[in-house]
């Protein structure tokens, strides 16, 4: 077998001879009169009495299979929309298109003229009357794509995933209706979408450590936002009532099948609503995205079956705790005994890390692996909801919930927090807490508790991942296989 850079020469040879013969290998456009698919349907009902009638048509796309037998050849061809097979044959053509095709390599683009047909075994086909190379591709494309090395591959080389498994794209197809649904949604009910700064001088709106970068004109310190909150919940307290944003966010966090340091989220905000109105706007959000993607509100994700029939069951935090995750009562006492609880069960714990911290983390390894239909999971404990309203009932937790899907958070929700002094005293507990080490907590923001002041109704607020709910719809394992090009590591040479 040939090495790559022999045939990456004849390639390069090929062109040359083309330039010689007067043909440029990368000229400018070219007018096509159908998409593949356009002629596919349009031709799809006749019989060869039918297309015999048919004029000439144009069509584009790259070579994808070449069978050559001398004097003729067959050939299919992609563009965006499909493959369609094309012939060409010896007498039919200008003798310079044949010297021509006797110069294509599978990867090329052309486009052709020619007449529709069928052949014996009925395929529709394209008897070339004429053909112009319109880009030469100068390396030959991967013939086998398997085994773990070439997953690897196929994320760091899209482009070349996209030209060899037709599938990949059918992915991002609906990724792309997913985000349009999403968009629509949010406009019926009367929210306006904004955009709010990526880069931010208080990383703030949730836990996480941030990229920090400098910004040389001004002589400051930025940070990659880990969530827009902070800045939405300025807009409701300038007037925007209902507010959302669907954008990037970027952590600072380790790379696994449902982490990527850059990913898409939908924020939005609600005034005059509690995070009880999100729960039921959000089992609205998921039952019609998925009746539309998938024709029925059952799906398989991975060799599991999930229902999104509402509504949806609202599981309180502690009681998760016991009944799912066999927690014993009296862990619930004090950080003393849930610290315990938790190293007794392999779950790591930091000196500085609160009772409510460690609750949370037994619920992460307990709890969520086993919450696959979806769920509302209530009653978060109020030194890990630093943005969020006390409960009336019982101040020691907040009117928060997180959804669970298939194992995993999907969404985060909350009645926000618009007491001035309970969030400037809630932030102050995070800079105490990132005193102490702790890298993942929030900054003091002086100017949003200074909008507090100012006035913001009573609202509600809600994250969606967004590359998870691709994840579920698509039945993809890896949240890179959602991503059209995910963070990787630098390959050692």
């Amino acid at each position: 077998m040939e090495k790559p850079s022999q045939l990456v020469e004849e390639r390069l040879n090929k062109a040359e001879k083309l330039r010689s013969m007067g043909m440029n290998p990368y000229p400018a456009g070219f007018k096509y009169d159908l998409t593949i698919a356009e002629a596919l349907e349009k031709f799809s009902g006749k019989d060869d009495e039918g297309l015999s009638a048919e004029g000439p048509l144009s069509i584009a796309g790259r070579l994808v299979t070449l069978r050559s037998f001398g004097k003729a050849a067959f050939a299919h061809i992609r563009d965006r929309s499909g493959r369609i097979q094309i012939y060409v044959k010896k007498d039919m053509v200008p003798a310079e298109c044949m010297d021509v095709f006797g110069l294509l390599d599978v990867g090329d683009f052309i486009g052709i003229r020619g007449r529709p047909f069928r052949t014996r075994t009925g395929e529709l086909t394209i008897l070339v009357n004429d053909l112009k190379v319109l880009s030469k591709a100068i390396r030959p494309l991967p013939e086998k794509w398997h085994g773990l090395s070439d997953v690897e591959t196929r994320y760091r080389q899209r482009y070349l995933d996209l030209v060899v498994n037709e599938t990949v794209k059918d992915v991002f197809v609906v990724r792309s209706r997913i985000v349009r649904m999403i968009r629509e949604f949010f406009y019926k009910r009367d929210f306006l979408e904004v955009e709010t700064p990526m880069m931010q001088p208080i990383p703030g709106g949730a836990t996480a450590r941030p990229f920090k970068t400098y910004h040389n004109a001004l002589g400051i310190n930025l940070y990659l936002r880990v969530a827009p909150e902070l800045y939405l919940k300025r807009l409701v307290v300038g007037g925007i009532e209902r507010v959302f944003e669907l954008n990037r966010n970027f952590r600072n966090e380790g790379i696994s099948v449902r982490h990527n340091p850059e990913f898409t989220m939908l924020e939005f905000y609600m005034a005059y609503a509690t995070y009880e109105d999100l729960m039921g706007l959000t089992e609205t959000l998921f039952s019609e995205m998925v009746r539309e993607i998938k024709g029925t509100e059952r799906i398989a994700y991975q060799g599991l079956e999930i229902d999104f029939t509402p509504p949806w069951p609202r599981l309180p935090l502690y009681q998760s705790l016991r009944e799912l995750g066999g927690v014993p009562e009296e862990v619930f006492a004090g950080r003393d005994s849930s610290a315990a609880f938790a190293r007794s069960r392999q779950v790591p714990v930091a000196d500085n890390e609160s009772h409510g911290k460690i609750l949370t983390k037994l619920f992460d390894h307990l709890v969520e692996p086993k919450l696959i239909n979806p769920t509302f999971v209530i009653g978060y404990p109020t030194d890990v909801s630093p943005l969020s309203r006390r409960n009336d009932r019982d101040p020691a937790l907040t009117d928060r919930f997180e959804l669970f899907m298939a194992g995993r958070e999907i969404a985060n929700a909350f009645t926000e927090l618009n007491d001035p002094v309970d969030q400037r005293g809630r932030f102050m507990d995070q800079v105490a807490q990132r005193d102490a080490g702790d890298d993942e907590a929030q900054f003091m923001d002086e100017d949003f508790v200074t909008a507090l002041e100012y006035g913001m109704p009573p609202t509600a607020g809600e994250g969606i991942g967004i590359d998870r709910v691709v994840m579920l719809l698509t039945d993809s394992p890896s949240i890179r296989d959602v991503i059209l090009f995910p963070q990787m590591r630098t390959r050692q040479e």
